[in-house]
């Protein structure tokens, strides 16, 4: 079964989506509102068990290209792109939505982070979104447009978020650095998107997960969570040429949590 067509606004785009792990993944949300908009998909995985997820989602969005890519290994980053370019020469799209750290430490709290951990959270959460853009820098020569995934700890301490809020933050600053030096030269726009809560695989890993999506329910000012549709419709706009005035921005896109400072007591 394939996706429903609702437009042809991408019609002839290209897009890379990194990070799917299942069907309740953000990057899932996105690969298939960029499909039914017209656009062409490629995926990245890592290993056999992810892909098995991965091939009959793929398939709902007529897409046969899967390459295995750990973003953690420079080698790993240039073989991906070598077999991307075998496919395409060029593509216009780019998503990702990539974060790991150690589950075990986010339990604790921020200042225990033990120095392996925080290495290895900075260097696929915060890095490999550089790394990739370095290479695919080179397969945008028209120009086109990037984004990566963000949360709300990046800017305000949320509870058991520790060394991801660190890293996230370094994401978004990566964002503003890579926008200003990737618009000149390639006319290359990048920007992230700040999800609320949500009840993904990535999402599970976080400490009081389940207390932390309810009070952003409750806090919010739409009193709801943000739908994988919704979170699709916002990379829609911020990857095609609608949003083409922006880049170096962070996207919230979470009820509007993020506004408010303290809920009314009683509410």
């Amino acid at each position: 079964m394939t996706i429903e067509q609702k437009s042809e606004m991408l019609k002839g785009k290209k897009a890379l989506i990194m990070g799917v792990a299942n069907d309740k993944s953000i990057a899932w949300g996105i690969a298939k509102e960029l499909k039914a908009h017209g656009a062409e998909i490629a995926y990245t995985y890592l290993g056999e068990p992810i892909l098995k997820r991965l091939k009959p989602l793929a398939e709902k969005t007529n897409s046969d290209i899967l390459i295995d890519c750990d973003v953690s290994n420079e080698e790993s980053l240039d073989k991906a792109f070598a077999e991307l370019k075998n496919h395409w020469g060029e593509f216009d799209m780019l998503v990702h939505a990539i974060a790991y750290s150690d589950k075990e430490e986010l339990k604790g709290h921020y200042v225990d982070t033990s120095l392996s951990n925080f290495l290895n959270s900075m260097h696929i959460s915060c890095f490999s979104f550089t790394s990739v853009m370095r290479r695919a820098k080179e397969m945008m020569p028209e120009g086109g447009s990037a984004i990566t995934l963000s949360y709300y700890g990046a800017q305000k301490v949320m509870p058991f978020y520790n060394v991801m809020g660190v890293a996230k933050a370094a994401l978004e600053a990566s964002v503003r650095y890579l926008a200003s030096d990737l618009g000149p030269t390639h006319g290359i726009r990048v920007n992230s998107v700040s999800a609320g809560p949500m009840r993904t695989l990535a999402g599970a890993v976080i400490g009081g997960a389940r207390d932390t999506f309810k009070h952003n329910v409750d806090t919010a000012p739409l009193r709801r969570a943000v739908s994988l549709e919704e979170l699709g419709g916002t990379a829609v706009y911020l990857l095609s040429d609608m949003s083409g005035a922006v880049t170096g921005e962070n996207h919230f896109v979470d009820c509007g949590f993020n506004v408010v400072g303290m809920k009314k007591v009683g509410e």
